[in-house]
């Protein structure tokens, strides 16, 4: 279900959205925080980067990094995440910002990525580029506060 979004002003480097709960280990996978975000589909599963003591179903804000085998610049398309429910592996969207050897982009929601590929690096990425990569595993979660 898509909820609509909140009207309260955070920091656009910020990821604001409902922490559905913690799936726990299992012997292929860690164990992975599932998140859902306002005016969208997506149930992204994030390895907690540190531990969440936000109760089930409340609003929770904190940053989404992951590690991008490729950044590429693309001429069209629209921002998104694929799958819509799981962990990251495809993401799209605007360059927001590069900075601390990141990038941020706006996705939907916003995930700073490192760049993998050792002929990249973030300063290459101006704000308002589109830009497409995949993800390794292993996207993190980390709650602000």
């Amino acid at each position: 279900m898509i909820f609509p979004s909140p009207t309260t002003k955070i920091d656009p480097r910020l990821a604001r959205g409902t922490f559905v709960g913690i799936e726990p280990a299992t012997a292929t996978r860690p164990a992975h925080a599932k998140i859902t975000f306002p005016n969208t589909s997506y149930e992204l599963h994030l390895v907690p980067a540190a531990p969440i003591s936000t109760p089930e179903g409340k609003r929770i804000i904190g940053t989404i990094r992951a590690k991008a085998r490729r950044i590429d610049t693309v001429g069209s398309g629209g921002r998104y995440v694929e799958p819509v429910a799981g962990r990251p592996r495809r993401v799209q969207g605007v360059v927001i910002a590069a900075e601390s050897g990141e990038v941020i982009v706006d996705a939907g929601v916003p995930i700073r990525c490192t760049p993998t590929d050792p002929r990249q690096s973030a300063e290459q990425f101006q704000p308002g580029q589109f830009v497409s990569f995949d993800v390794l595993d292993g996207a993190t979660f980390s709650p602000q506060g």
